[in-house]
């Protein structure tokens, strides 16, 4: 998100827009709210709260409401198997938010999958919403975050979780899920040292090593993959050292965006390089402003 475009409120006054948009999802998540309430809630324009908030997202204020409350259906679904069996699955979409199945049904298209789908038990817990970067989802075991993923819709993200994790059982878990979700969405804005979420990732002896190195790299600081490698005591290692940065399954957490080519050029990230761009120059404007206080 380029801060640079804010835009000059009716008032005189500049918005920081990010933190608008950031505000704006929060009050959707609590609540779905029509979008002239929202934007007097926030103190900015409709037509333009709806236009930086499609335009930064990439999904409108109103489609996200509807994921959000698809989401919903999955938990509740999930909760009473039971009960939902007798109900059904157009009963479930009234009881998740849905003024009408017409627009369940197509929000659940949009998800990639279908009410009767989300009927099914899992047993590792996700969440799913908005931030800087687009969609992000979040799944965790009872130990820790185990995967952290970033995309431009509901239904690749869901469809990565089940690929990276065929024999797991998944829920829906907003519940103890979106408090990680907000700590890690309020980095991208603000970013700190090191997220200090519980971990609970699993690969190889080589990838944890790499992994471990990762979270030691300072925040508005990079390292070449050669470098890594050397840290590690490989310094021949350095096609190893990325591959292990490719199979990090916790975004942002296992900060891999962090390691770049030999030269400093931006190679290799499996989220996109606009991605691993953004998040370096969030962390390089978060640094400068740090020592501009300081100072």
């Amino acid at each position: 998100m380029n801060h640079a475009t804010n835009r000059t409120h009716r008032s005189g006054e500049r918005v920081d827009w990010a933190r608008v948009v950031l505000g704006a999802c929060r009050r959707i998540e609590a609540e779905p709210t029509p979008l002239a309430q929202l934007a007097a809630a926030l103190g900015v324009g409709r037509a333009e709260l709806q236009r930086q908030f499609s335009r930064r997202l990439g999904v409108s204020p109103k489609a996200y409401a509807q994921a959000l409350a698809l989401q919903r259906l999955a938990r509740g679904a999930a909760a009473d198997r039971g009960d939902a069996r007798s109900r059904g699955a157009l009963h479930e979409l009234f009881e998740a938010g849905f003024g009408a199945a017409a627009t369940g049904y197509a929000a659940a298209r949009a998800l990639g999958t279908t009410p009767g789908r989300l009927r099914q038990e899992f047993s590792l817990g996700w969440w799913l919403g908005l931030t800087e970067l687009k969609w992000m989802l979040l799944g965790a075991t009872e130990r820790g975050v185990c995967w952290l993923a970033f995309g431009d819709s509901p239904a690749e993200l869901h469809a990565q979780l089940r690929a990276a994790f065929p024999r797991a059982r998944l829920r829906q878990d907003e519940a103890r899920l979106r408090a990680w979700f907000e700590q890690v969405r309020e980095h991208l804005l603000l970013p700190r040292e090191a997220l200090t979420l519980p971990l609970d990732v699993r690969g190889t002896a080589f990838q944890s090593r790499v992994w471990r190195a990762l979270r030691t790299v300072p925040l508005g600081e990079t390292v070449s993959y050669g470098g890594l490698a050397a840290q590690l005591g490989v310094p021949r290692s350095a096609r190893a050292v990325a591959a292990a940065c490719a199979r990090n399954p916790a975004a942002v957490v296992i900060p891999c965006h962090r390691v770049v080519g030999a030269d400093g050029a931006l190679t290799g990230y499996r989220w996109g390089l606009a991605r691993k761009r953004r998040l370096l120059d969030y962390e390089t404007a978060a640094v400068s402003a740090t020592r501009t206080r300081v100072r």
